[in-house]
């Protein structure tokens, strides 16, 4: 089991981040005057709101991916590309809170760590099924 405590800690800290997202779009909620369930009304909500809700729909792609990477390759591959994952979440939540176009570093950053785990992990488990 110690091989994957890495893996472990990426996931825990993606936990983190989706927190620490939640709390700011909460922030949001009180800075604008616009209480929950209101989503809309003021740009600076919508964006805070999309771009969380946005990492939440990546997680069910990425966890696993990260996971049955770390499981047929490699674990300590599988939290660096996790945290590089991590890495661009946190860009694309900054960046689009400025500007909407600010957000494409990070979502081409998180989409490339996510696409290597899951084509990494679909690749060996194909290849080791049919081997």
């Amino acid at each position: 089991m110690e091989q994957y405590y890495p893996v472990a800690i990426v996931t825990l800290l993606c936990g983190l981040t989706i927190f620490g997202m939640a709390l700011t779009v909460a922030r949001t909620h009180s800075k604008t005057g616009i209480l929950a369930p209101t989503m809309t009304g003021d740009p600076l909500l919508e964006r805070a709101v999309r771009a969380h809700l946005n990492t939440i729909e990546w997680l069910p792609i990425f966890l696993p991916a990260m996971w049955l990477f770390a499981i047929y390759w490699s674990p300590v591959w599988a939290a660096g590309l996790g945290l590089l994952w991590l890495i661009g979440r946190i860009a694309y939540f900054v960046g689009y809170l400025s500007a909407p176009l600010k957000r494409y570093p990070g979502f081409f950053i998180q989409s490339i760590a996510t696409f290597v785990l899951l084509l990494g992990a679909l690749g060996r488990i194909v290849y080791l099924w049919l081997a």
